[in-house]
């Protein structure tokens, strides 16, 4: 070994000064494991420092490899043998008709798993065969002669070809690979770290040893595909190494084209990554730069801001105004993952939205109940109302029609709710989810998941009781119109703020009552009463229907009023959009017909 190191060493050192296509004496070309001596070169042409550059090994090929290739007759005629085979059986007869080294045999194997894939032939036959053994034992023997570049096809090889890693001819390429790291280029670490993810996972120790490899010497990354592939596929892995691919990735901004900033983003959310300078990078290149977007880049990037919550409104409206001509032939599953994530966004671009109505509208056989739940969920949230609203509801009332015991409970209550924001929950949609059979499957339960269920089913019985005149029941029993308050939730400036304002406004505490929870599942800021000259009266002394348990017995004197305050705290929005978010709507609305004055703040 110490000698194969030595011999390596001197090759690295006078390669510099060796043209390639200057001759080599024969006895610089010493066997791994003997010693010789060298005798002097002769000083190399002028014209080599010209022909042979340090670029001409970067690959991954020392300068010996390079001058046995260029000058071996024998291996470009075999080279071009392997590179022509059509199938398995040429390779392997190559066996039977040249002697083969250890980087030809390598080549023949690497070609027969390649043909194996495009052609998607069974690979069991191919590793059981005679041939194939013999070329493994040549490179097994060999192994120290396989150049860098074939080594690492090799072992990529023989994973594609389904070869038992614990056997000695697997073991032996891994380890040889474990001891030549520092001397594999910073692509082929790349190449390897894309490959060992899919194939061993994280549990491998040589990709592990890879990582480590790579974060030492992420200076030599170049070109934004490296960057781009290993953010997407070993970035995950590597907390340390993906820090410094963003930074990287921040430098490349700008010669990134759509699909790579669509691949990076991708990465970034999937990951939970929220690197906001690199987000800002690509979006204002995405804008400034890219005139016309694919639809699969589309979708990917507002999948990717929604997931991560990043706001760039000029980016939104791009993709909103790309996406609105693609809408007519996208599939059901396209469009509702478009809708859920502008969403989740709480963007809404009306020409977009009108042309989703649209299409479920003409493509209504197309459209699963799932796929319909999902647009009008959407809908609510953003509080869109269709132009053609009641064709549009219409169908969606028709095609609810017998399918509503066929939907998993929450989804059922998650669609009832949004009916309910949209004002057109119907009886039959309401008695479905308030009979106690319904809600008695969460009865007791304390889960998240539970409770949040619990809060949308008091929204629907407020819905019902305030905006349904003519239904007659069932209706939610008294024990279940309380929800557990949610624990560790801070005040913030705004709500300290409007709290002080109000008691310096009433002149003493007893003539407001702060965070008050109803009986309609919305929780009140601030609230007051005050007589018909707008003075304020002590709130407490009054009896209060809307809370589960009023302090008060007074009616409300005559000209008197009730004031609620409720925060508009939703840093996307502005004081003219408030409307846009289905859940403060219904809250206003709701309070509204429970006798009070409404006045937001923000």
């Amino acid at each position: 070994m110490a000698a194969h190191l030595v011999r390596r060493c001197c090759w690295r050192h006078f390669g510099a000064f060796i043209s390639p296509a200057s001759a080599v004496p024969a006895s610089l070309l010493v066997p791994a494991g003997k010693m010789a001596v060298a005798r002097a070169l002769p000083p190399a042409p002028l014209a080599s420092f010209h022909t042979s550059s340090p670029s001409s090994w970067a690959d991954g090929f020392s300068v010996k490899e390079l001058v046995e290739d260029s000058r071996n007759q024998e291996y470009k005629v075999i080279g071009g043998l392997v590179e022509t085979a059509t199938s398995p059986q040429e390779l392997l007869q190559l066996t039977e008709l040249h002697p083969l080294n250890s980087n030809q045999a390598s080549l023949i194997i690497t070609q027969l798993s390649r043909l194996a894939a495009e052609k998607k032939l069974e690979t069991e036959s191919i590793v059981r065969d005679e041939r194939f053994q013999q070329l493994v034992s040549i490179t097994d023997s060999q192994i120290s002669h396989v150049w860098n570049n074939t080594l690492v096809s090799l072992l990529k090889s023989f994973y594609l070809l389904g070869m038992d890693r614990n056997s000695r001819e697997v073991q032996s390429v891994e380890q040889e690979v474990l001891w030549r790291l520092r001397r594999f280029t910073f692509k082929h670490l790349a190449s390897l770290a894309e490959f060992l993810v899919v194939r061993q996972g994280k549990e491998s120790q040589l990709l592990n040893e890879i990582i480590k490899k790579l974060e030492l010497r992420w200076t030599e990354l170049e070109g934004t595909r490296t960057v781009v592939m290993l953010m997407g596929r070993v970035g995950h892995i590597s907390p340390a190494l993906m820090d410094r691919l963003e930074d990287k990735a921040l430098e490349l901004a700008e010669q990134l084209n759509p699909d790579d900033i669509r691949k990076i983003t991708l990465a970034l959310a999937y990951q939970n990554r929220r690197c906001v300078p690199l987000l800002r990078a690509m979006s204002y290149h995405l804008v400034q730069k890219h005139s016309e977007l694919s639809l699969n880049v589309l979708m990917d990037l507002i999948f990717a801001y929604g997931k991560l919550n990043f706001h760039q409104p000029q980016v939104f409206q791009k993709i909103a105004t790309d996406l609105h001509p693609h809408i007519p032939a996208m599939t059901p599953v396209e469009v509702t993952r478009c809708i859920r994530s502008f969403a989740l966004l709480k963007w809404l671009s009306l020409p977009l939205f009108e042309a989703i109505a649209q299409y479920a509208l003409d493509n209504t056989k197309q459209l699963s109940i799932t796929h319909l739940c999902s647009i009008i969920m959407s809908f609510a949230r953003l509080n869109f109302q269709p132009s053609g609203s009641e064709d549009f509801f219409n169908m969606v009332h028709e095609a609810l029609q017998g399918q509503l015991h066929s939907l998993e409970p929450h989804l059922l209550t998650d669609v009832v709710w949004s009916l309910c924001i949209l004002q057109q929950a119907k009886a039959p949609y309401l008695q479905q989810v308030l009979a106690p059979d319904f809600h008695a499957q969460i009865r007791g339960d304390q889960s998240l998941k539970a409770q949040n269920l619990q809060l949308k089913l008091i929204h629907i019985n407020a819905a019902a009781k305030l905006e349904s005149p003519d239904y007659q029941g069932p209706f939610l029993p008294p024990e279940m119109l309380s929800v557990a308050e949610p624990g560790g939730e801070k005040v913030t400036l705004l709500q300290s703020s409007l709290r002080e304002a109000l008691v310096g406004v009433l002149g003493s505490q007893d003539n407001g009552r702060f965070d008050a929870r109803t009986i309609y599942g919305w929780q009140i800021d601030a609230e007051m009463v005050v007589n018909s000259e707008n003075k304020p009266l002590p709130v407490k002394n009054f009896a209060a229907p809307h809370l589960l348990c009023p302090e008060g017995t007074k009616p409300l004197p005559s000209g008197a009023r009730r004031i609620a305050f409720l925060r508009w705290e939703f840093p996307n929005f502005s004081n003219r959009s408030k409307d846009l978010l289905g859940r403060f709507v219904m809250a206003r609305r709701h309070i509204q017909a429970a006798g009070f004055l409404v006045v937001d703040v923000s």
